[in-house]
């Protein structure tokens, strides 16, 4: 017989005390402060994104795994954990066994999801998902699978350029993810505000928003729902100096011969260093918006 084990999550009081009152509560990957951000930055956009929920009406809830327990809503000392760096990255799959080991980790999108769902959060914001790799293989993020079984709405700027956006979209269809573009009828693509690619839908009213999730969860979906909200254009990179950086990463990587996911870890370091810089000033500033767009979607969702 099986020893009885507790649930390993932890939703932090303030996170509880909202969700137990219906008030707004919107989740923030902690992947982008761990891995995605250079050191002291990266402390000051946690702090940054969470003042950023408060000033729109909802309480921020950082995922994380610490210390044996799925984390809903860190607090200050375990920002600073997360921020120095030395954890796990941890997607869906990778959350039972790091907390079995009592192991440290930031989640990616499928692992803040998952949690996410499991705490009873409905709304998630990030940077950007990931996708179907340009690969001859069959190389596809575990967020689109974990979207398609998780419903919570995800705001993002689409996927990053480095990735088969098409290719993306057709898969998002196929598992009966909505896409939606926020005051826009073109996926987004990141860095560059138009991919290239149309939606089938838009969406111009954070209330519209609220309410076409709201009939998606009513009408029985199982799947969460994609809000693509474009980097504000103030902070879009030139399309010259996206495409010189995209050109010239994806060239690293068949020279490297890299693979699986060395490939976009290995790309975006190559963009910030390119761009010098001027990419990590981008997915700091669409991450903003994106929190404060998830924030404003919350708070009509309550009102629902």
């Amino acid at each position: 017989m099986m020893p009885h084990v507790t649930i390993p999550l932890r939703i932090r009081d303030e996170v509880a005390d909202a969700l137990a009152a219906g008030r707004p509560v919107v989740a923030l990957e902690s992947t982008l402060l761990a891995h995605g951000l250079p050191a002291g930055r990266n402390r000051d956009v946690a702090d940054r994104l969470e003042a950023t929920v408060r000033a729109h009406g909802a309480v921020p809830a950082t995922i994380a795994v610490l210390d044996g327990a799925a984390i809903a809503g860190c607090d200050s000392g375990q920002l600073d954990r997360l921020c120095l760096g030395n954890v796990a990255k941890l997607s869906r799959r990778d959350l039972g066994p790091a907390v079995a080991r009592g192991a440290a980790g930031a989640t990616t999108v499928a692992g803040t999801l998952a949690v996410a769902g499991l705490a009873g959060i409905d709304v998630f914001a990030t940077g950007g998902l990931g996708g179907v790799h340009r690969s001859t293989s069959w190389d596809v993020s575990a967020d689109l699978a974990t979207l398609a079984a998780v419903p919570v709405l995800v705001v993002c700027s689409g996927v990053k350029s480095i990735l088969d956006i098409a290719a993306t979209l057709e898969q998002l269809e196929t598992l009966s993810v909505p896409v939606l573009g926020f005051g826009t009828d073109a996926f987004p693509g990141f860095y560059r505000r138009d991919s290239g690619h149309p939606l089938p839908w838009r969406v111009d009213t954070t209330r519209a928003a609220a309410l076409a999730f709201a009939a998606h969860r009513l009408l029985g979906a199982p799947a969460g729902l994609v809000l693509a909200n474009p980097v504000p254009p103030e902070h879009e990179l030139a399309a010259e100096v996206h495409d010189s950086a995209l050109s010239s990463g994806l060239a690293l990587v068949r020279r490297l011969g890299l693979r699986g996911n060395e490939v976009t870890p290995a790309i975006l370091e190559h963009f910030h260093t390119a761009t010098v810089g001027a990419s990590i000033e981008t997915n700091v500033a669409l991450v903003l918006a994106n929190a404060a767009l998830a924030a404003k979607v919350a708070v009509e969702l309550s009102r629902l």
